[in-house]
């Protein structure tokens, strides 16, 4: 029975691994503003600020956006130094960023629960053949 429950775990492990590849190492945030934005008084870091944060932000500055485009001013338009647009953009890159740290979290801790199940006798084996290739190389 063991040994099903460890070619199973081997499957997810594998199933979970290719998750992480589509993922990608999470790029690095690299902004275009300066991430510090202020609205109606209140100076935003975009750093610090928490997903729902990020949201609200990104529709405001959407709602002002189309006003400013209506209004036919969108190229003059700018807030704290920067284009509306750099700063929806930098807003969508760092909730995206987030988003990635957030499951390469979530597949991380599922991937050590799976390492916790396997048998004794399964790890031994998988540390054996670990070492078996790398005396291979």
């Amino acid at each position: 029975m063991a040994n099903n429950n460890d070619q199973k775990i081997l499957e997810l492990k594998k199933q979970i691994e290719e998750k992480k590849k589509k993922i990608g190492k999470s790029q690095k945030f690299t902004p275009t503003t300066n991430c510090s934005i202020e609205l109606d008084g209140v100076r935003h870091n975009i750093q610090i600020l928490q997903k729902d944060q990020i949201v609200q932000l990104m529709v405001k500055l959407n709602s002002y956006t189309m006003s400013a485009r209506d209004l036919g001013v969108l190229d003059d338009y700018s807030i704290s130094g920067y284009s509306v647009m750099d700063w929806i953009s930098d807003l969508k890159s760092k909730l995206d960023f987030m988003n990635r740290k957030e499951e390469e979290q979530k597949l991380k801790a599922m991937e050590a629960k799976l390492d916790q199940l396997l048998s004794e006798d399964k790890k031994v084996e998988l540390e054996i053949n670990a070492i078996e290739s790398l005396l291979k190389d």
